[in-house]
């Protein structure tokens, strides 16, 4: 079997999915805290710039910036899914290699990574993760969503607080 491999990009900045197992679970918001204390404890003993996240209730998004010479995120997203995973209860279906590897089957194995090539494609990758809440129909406008990075970037003075629009607007220029 080939064995996956990662970029190995030192300094790079780069778009993440991170998706749990279940994909109908509210899991990731319902464990809100838990997830941001592990996050923070990550980046505090590995550090990397969070340049942007939002987090849904069973996926979230995230961009990255690692140190000069640092190319090692997959090492903290495995800190990261292990320490959100501590203390929950397994999941019910777990497949006979997850009880071998003992993983308790809350996330999927792998997560998408894509390096970010310039600053025109970090723009398009932050208003993606940030209207993601409106995309998949959790609230109508960006600013609704609690879970995201979307507050700090209004909060600098980066984007107005009425960016994105409403969702019922876009929806009824389309007669639906």
């Amino acid at each position: 079997m080939p064995r996956y491999r990662r970029l190995n990009i030192e300094g790079g900045t780069f778009f993440f999915t991170v998706t749990l197992a279940d994909r109908t679970s509210d899991l990731l918001v319902t464990h809100i805290d838990r997830l941001r204390d592990i996050y923070r404890s990550v980046q505090h003993e590995r550090p990397f710039d969070s340049v942007a996240i939002c987090i849904l209730p069973d996926h979230l998004h995230a961009i990255w910036s690692l140190p000069p010479g640092d190319s090692d995120f997959a090492t903290r997203w495995n800190i990261i899914k292990g320490g959100f995973s501590r203390g929950l209860p397994s999941s019910a279906s777990r497949s006979p290699s997850k009880l071998a590897k003992r993983e308790k089957g809350i996330w999927q194995r792998r997560y998408w990574e894509h390096a970010i090539r310039d600053e025109a494609e970090l723009a398009r990758h932050i208003d993606y993760i940030h209207f993601n809440p409106v995309k998949h129909g959790l609230v109508p406008h960006v600013s609704d969503w609690l879970h995201s990075s979307f507050h700090q970037y209004v909060k600098r003075g980066d984007l107005p607080s009425d960016w994105g629009g409403d969702l019922r607007d876009i929806a009824g220029a389309f007669g639906e």
